[in-house]
């Protein structure tokens, strides 16, 4: 197929035209910033772009985003302009050229506020039925992005999936009492259990809704790791957390404790990836599970594509821990 991959310079948009392009696909990236990964230097909110890049294409893979990184230092207009109109512009024109297939790259983030349960609630279970209530100007236009997919596929039958990616960027935590209380790779390797997945891992469920979508037609999808917890658990990891893991994983004490780590104390919700597994067809390798055994091996338990690919930043941001110099 002939792919158009949007954000090509980005962690997401690097690894995609990698894997596609080793698959002897035609890749087209598009993005503001030059890369070895990056075809068409330009923006999705210049239509005439868009209209160039989408000639001949068969798919479209839509990463490019302004993040929430992005937040402090860009205005609420950049965002409806990049995450909104740049994402109409590229439906519309995927409809004018017959383009077979469309994903698009939303987050968990659009949750927002739905994610911090009541103070003495359980955790909260996030499927797909979990209603966004955005908690700033990057929730609102990924779940209004997300709202234009799917009246283009309703309006014109243009198959769309939607994939809310859980965290999958390596660079440190942005709360800062988290920073400092943990190392990074524990505190991605906590997340395992309810909020991140790998980047290899959220490339394999791009493949598969590019795959699948056509059958599909449209479906909104949320791509974590597997959590091990049930909605049985969901009080006792709301107030001990560690002992929940334990009795999931006897040896996870063991493991963490070699190398100084400890457990969060509580977590707040956890992300079912249930439907996306069921109906894309899609496994994920690299859980909690997966991580402790490669701790207990001596070995890095992220991806080697992940490993690979790197830490990138995020373009133009200017204030806190994703400063790009």
């Amino acid at each position: 197929m002939r792919i158009l991959v949007t954000g090509s310079a980005g962690h997401l948009g690097e690894a995609l035209v990698r894997v596609l392009s080793g698959q002897e696909h035609e890749v087209i990236g598009l993005d503001r910033l030059e890369s070895s990964h990056t075809t068409v230097v330009g923006s999705i909110a210049d239509r005439e772009t868009v209209h160039r890049c989408m000639a001949g294409v068969d798919g479209v893979v839509h990463a490019a985003t302004l993040h929430k990184p992005h937040v402090a230092s860009h205005s609420r207009l950049e965002f409806v302009e990049t995450n909104i109109a740049g994402t109409l512009h590229l439906l519309e024109e995927a409809v004018e050229a017959e383009v077979s297939r469309f994903i698009f790259t939303s987050t968990t983030s659009a949750f927002g506020r739905a994610l911090t349960p009541d103070a003495g609630a359980p955790a909260a279970w996030i499927t797909e039925d979990v209603v966004p209530v955005p908690r700033n100007i990057y929730g609102v236009t990924k779940t209004a992005a997300e709202d234009l997919c799917e009246l283009i596929a309703r309006d014109h039958g243009l198959p769309i999936l939607i994939l809310r990616t859980g965290r999958f960027f390596p660079e440190p935590d942005d709360r800062e009492e988290v920073r400092s209380a943990y190392e990074d790779l524990n505190i991605k390797v906590n997340e395992l259990l309810y909020r991140r997945v790998d980047l290899e891992d959220v490339v394999s469920a791009h493949l598969r809704a590019l795959e699948r979508a056509p059958g599909i037609g449209f479906g909104r999808y949320i791509i974590s790791a597997t959590s091990p917890f049930t909605p049985s658990d969901l009080s006792a990891i709301r107030t001990d957390l560690p002992s929940a893991v334990r009795r999931l994983y006897p040896d996870f004490d063991d493991v963490f404790s070699v190398r100084g780590w400890r457990m969060f104390d509580a977590i707040e919700r956890v992300y079912v990836n249930e439907r996306a597994r069921t109906e894309l067809g899609w496994a994920p390798r690299y859980d909690f599970r997966h991580a402790l055994d490669r701790l207990a091996d001596g070995e890095d338990p992220r991806s080697p594509l992940a490993r690979s690919v790197g830490a990138k930043g995020y373009h133009e941001v200017s204030t806190g821990v994703y400063t790009v110099r």
